[in-house]
């Protein structure tokens, strides 16, 4: 890379990093709140960062062909932030990163660059926290679901069980599906563990897709056995020991179980 290619790119990457420093200020405070669902946000730009390192070979032997269409992307992108910022709407500020960076790389570098970059760019989508509102109604809607398919699950084993809203009652026990085990945490981490997962593999692009999107299924389905689990465990034991160590315990669980679905699906697949 000439000297002036860099002084180009260096230049707006810094004019990218302080236009954006208000929004990497929110994304931190997002990831870093009381029993938050993005704490895996710190990771993503460093994962990113590797896949870019793993392709340095490639990269190395692709031709400069700066694009000045990349300004358009760009200019749309700082555009975007600053109407988001102007109207405080972190989210879609957080957003338009993708597409400021996607401009830069088109502008400094090309188009080829752009296609061998365009995983680890478009991974970054995966730290950016999804709007309050959002978490809260999707929240709600998996608990809910989670409590009526426990509730039925358990009456299918014998158990008899009465669901009321999220609350799940037993014959000696009562276990309330709260928004932090509405599973909605797992579906976040998985989602993004899918994607690594599908591009990681040797799959098809068909593959790949539907190792993606079973991440959703399978972060759903351990989060329902969780409960299920809590449920039972209530039941013949007692409330306290399923508020104790087994909750954490199960807590860590549910992302085993889901990684092993994930991987499960992935040697189906092959």
């Amino acid at each position: 890379m000439k000297k002036n290619d860099l002084i180009k790119l260096f230049s707006l990457l810094a004019l990218t990093a302080v236009a954006y420093l208000p929004t990497f200020r929110w994304m931190i405070d997002r990831w870093s709140v009381k029993d938050t669902y993005y704490s895996h946000g710190f990771l993503v730009p460093f994962i990113s960062a590797f896949i870019i390192w793993q392709k340095r070979e490639e990269l190395s032997k692709l031709i400069i062909k700066p694009a000045s269409s990349g300004w358009l992307l760009f200019s749309l992108g700082l555009l975007i932030h600053a109407l988001s910022t102007a109207f405080r709407v972190s989210f879609s500020s957080g957003f338009s990163l993708i597409i400021t960076l996607a401009g830069l790389i088109l502008i400094t570098l090309g188009k080829d660059f752009l296609k061998k970059l365009a995983f680890p760019v478009c991974f970054l989508i995966s730290m950016i926290p999804l709007p309050l509102a959002f978490i809260a109604s999707m929240s709600f809607r998996l608990k809910i679901f989670a409590a009526q398919v426990s509730a039925a699950l358990m009456n299918k084993i014998g158990v008899a069980t009465i669901r009321e809203g999220s609350v799940l009652r037993t014959m000696h026990a009562t276990l309330m599906v709260e928004d932090p085990c509405s599973g909605i945490r797992s579906l976040v981490a998985l989602i993004s563990l899918g994607a690594l997962a599908a591009y990681f593999s040797n799959l098809t692009k068909t593959k790949k897709a539907i190792l993606f999107a079973s991440s959703v299924p399978i972060a759903v389905g351990t989060n329902i056995i969780r409960i299920t689990a809590l449920g039972l465990v209530s039941e013949i034991y007692g409330e306290k020991y399923a508020a104790g160590v087994f909750h954490d315990t199960m807590g860590v669980l549910v992302f085993v179980l889901a990684f092993l679905g994930l991987m499960l699906v992935h040697k189906i697949l092959e």
